[in-house]
């Protein structure tokens, strides 16, 4: 069993409730993120619901490279081991690439990408002098295939992840190491409640459960939920471009 858990932007949305899920099988969590007050919030309602666990917070963002792998290191001195990490911070925010938001762009792909590689060598060194651990990222169904307007920074950098978590997988293969990317489909949280009409949207809780089974088992990549997200992925990577524009 991985006992010892940390999950990035673990404030709210996915990392909230992935952490809530956690917490109800007895895990103890690192809980990392930029609010401060939110994170306490967190702490103070897992202790509360779940006294034998052990729940640490770390202010971080995820950007700050230096500070993440501090953190990393400082957790792991803390609990003794890290069993698994979760990458899951993000932003869902973005624009028409050339329509002068550049700096909304850089911003989703740096913190999907580039602070998302920072967080896997982190973990991936703690496991490596460990022998053993499970690294978790966080994708999208939106990195089967290129996505127009708002979609297109974010897509691409998910589908950045998605294939730095093969590579990685690829170079541990054979080794106590394991590698798990989650390809989530429209579950509610903060970064989407504006959206009135989604396809196939799953309320916070039965979708963080969901994602919770999927990497308790461990494969090398799961579609949350199943369906329609598994087949809707293969049908995104085959669909005309026209077609994929229409439906976002």
């Amino acid at each position: 069993m991985r006992k010892n858990i940390l999950i990035t932007g673990a404030s709210s949305g996915l990392g909230r409730g992935m952490a809530r899920q956690l917490a109800a099988r007895g895990r103890n969590l690192a809980l990392c993120a930029r609010r401060a007050d939110k994170l306490e919030e967190v702490r103070e309602e897992l202790t509360r619901a779940y006294p034998g666990i052990q729940v640490t917070v770390r202010q971080l963002d995820v950007r700050d490279y230096e500070a993440t792998a501090a953190a990393f290191r400082s957790v792991r001195r803390e609990f003794g081991s890290l069993d698994r990490i979760v990458v899951n911070a993000g932003l869902g925010s973005g624009a028409s690439v050339g329509t002068g938001r550049f700096e909304v762009n850089r911003a989703t792909a740096e913190t999907n990408f580039l602070a998302g590689l920072a967080q896997c060598e982190a973990a991936m060194e703690t496991f490596r002098d460990q022998g053993s651990g499970h690294l978790v990222v966080v994708s999208s169904v939106s990195a089967a295939r290129g996505m127009p307007r708002h979609l297109t920074a974010y897509a691409a950098s998910k589908a950045g992840l998605a294939i730095l978590a093969d590579g990685i997988r690829a170079d541990v293969l054979g080794t106590p190491l394991k590698v798990t990317a989650l390809f989530p489909g429209y579950i509610r949280t903060e970064m989407n409640e504006h959206l009135e009409k989604t396809p196939f949207i799953m309320d916070t809780d039965k979708g963080c459960a969901l994602l919770v089974r999927a990497m308790e088992r461990e494969p090398a990549k799961a579609y949350v939920p199943a369906w329609p997200w598994a087949p809707a992925g293969a049908v995104l990577r085959h669909l005309p471009l026209a077609l994929v524009a229409k439906s976002v």
